[in-house]
C-alpha cells in the first residue's frame, strides 16, 4: 500500500530492513554481553554490592531518601515559582506596548542564553555576600534561583508560542462582541492554548527534577546525587550500584510526570468537544454591560 508520503517496500527492501534489524540486535547483545563481563569482573555484580539495597532499608533511609526529600523540595519550589512567572513573562512578550514587550524580551532571552550552573554559582555568591542567609541554606536557595531564573524563562518562549500557534480570528471575533483584551486572553487564548503547550512544558518540568543534580554535583547541594559518594563510601566502594539505584529513582519521577502529563494532555483533548472556547455565563454578561455602556 503506498501513499504520498510512503512507498510500500518491495521483498528486496523488506530483507534488507530485516538484515539490518538482526545485526543491530546482535551488535546491541554483543555491546550488552561485554558491559556486563566487564562488570562481571570487577566483581560489581556481587550481591555483597547491591546487598544494602535490596536486601534492607537502611541505605534508603540514610541516604536516599533525605537526598530524594531535598531533590524534590528543590524541584517543587523551582516549579511553583517558575510557572507563574514563566506565564506572566510570556502574555508581557505578546504586549502591544514596547516599554513593556522589549525590556522582558531582553530579560528572557538574557537567561535563557545562560547555563543553569552558571545561575546556580552565582546566586550561591550572591546569597552569601549580600544576604543573612545561613550557609546550610545557601546552596537550596541557590539551586532553585538558578532553576527559577533559567526555566522561567524557557517557559515564557513556550507560553508565547502554544499563544501566538492559535488562529488570530478567534481573538478578533471576541474583541469584536466587547471582550477587553485581559478577557481575551483569560477565556479564549490561554485555555485552549494549554492543551498544545502541555507536553512541553512537563517536559520542562523533567528539566528541572535533572537540574537539580547540578547543586549536588558542584554546590554541595544534599540532593539525590550527592548522596551516591558517602554511600558508596559506607557500603564498600559500591559505586556502580548506588548510581545505578539513583538513576532508576530519577527515572521513576520523570516517567511519572510524563505519564501524568500524557493522561491530562488526553482528558483536556476529550473534553474539548470543538475548537472554539467555552465562556463562563458571567463573563459574557460581563461583556454585554460593558459593550453596552460604551
Amino acid at each position: 500500500m503506498s501513499s504520498v508520503l510512503y512507498d510500500a517496500q518491495g521483498p528486496r527492501a523488506k530483507r534488507r530492513n530485516i538484515l539490518y534489524t538482526v545485526g543491530f540486535l546482535l551488535v546491541m547483545a554483543a555491546v550488552l554481553w561485554w558491559v556486563i563481563s566487564g562488570l562481571n569482573d570487577k566483581d560489581q555484580l556481587a550481591w555483597e554490592k547491591w546487598k544494602p539495597f535490596l536486601g534492607g532499608t537502611e541505605a534508603w533511609s540514610t541516604y536516599i531518601w533525605p537526598g530524594l526529600k531535598n531533590t524534590l523540595e528543590a524541584a517543587a519550589l523551582s516549579m511553583i515559582i517558575a510557572l507563574p512567572l514563566g506565564a506572566v513573562l510570556g502574555i508581557a512578550r505578546l504586549s502591544e506596548h514596547a516599554w513593556v514587550r522589549v525590556p522582558v524580551a531582553i530579560v528572557v532571552e538574557f537567561f535563557r542564553a545562560i547555563p543553569v550552573l552558571v545561575l546556580m554559582i552565582f546566586g550561591l555568591a550572591l546569597f552569601a555576600e549580600y544576604t543573612t542567609v545561613g550557609s546550610d541554606d545557601r546552596p537550596l536557595y541557590a539551586v532553585v534561583t538558578g532553576l527559577v531564573l533559567y526555566n522561567a524563562s524557557v517557559l515564557a518562549e513556550i507560553v508565547r508560542a502554544g499563544i501566538q500557534s492559535l488562529p488570530k480570528g478567534q481573538g478578533e471575533a471576541a474583541l469584536a462582541i466587547g471582550l477587553r483584551k485581559n478577557q481575551v486572553m483569560r477565556f479564549i487564548l490561554l485555555p485552549q492554548a494549554v492543551t498544545a503547550m502541555l507536553p512541553a512544558i512537563i517536559s520542562q518540568l523533567v528539566v528541572i527534577v535533572k537540574d537539580t543534580a547540578l547543586g549536588g554535583a558542584v554546590l554541595t547541594f544534599p540532593d539525590l546525587l550527592a548522596a551516591v559518594s558517602p554511600m558508596s563510601s559506607y557500603y564498600g566502594a559500591n559505586t556502580i550500584a548506588s548510581f545505578t539505584i539513583v538513576a532508576i529513582v530519577f527515572i521513576a519521577i520523570n516517567f511519572s510526570l510524563t505519564s501524568f502529563a500524557s493522561w491530562l494532555e488526553k482528558r483536556l483533548r476529550r473534553g474539548k468537544k470543538s475548537t472554539g472556547a467555552v465562556l463562563p455565563a458571567a463573563a459574557v454578561a460581563g461583556a454585554d454591560s460593558t459593550g453596552a455602556s460604551a
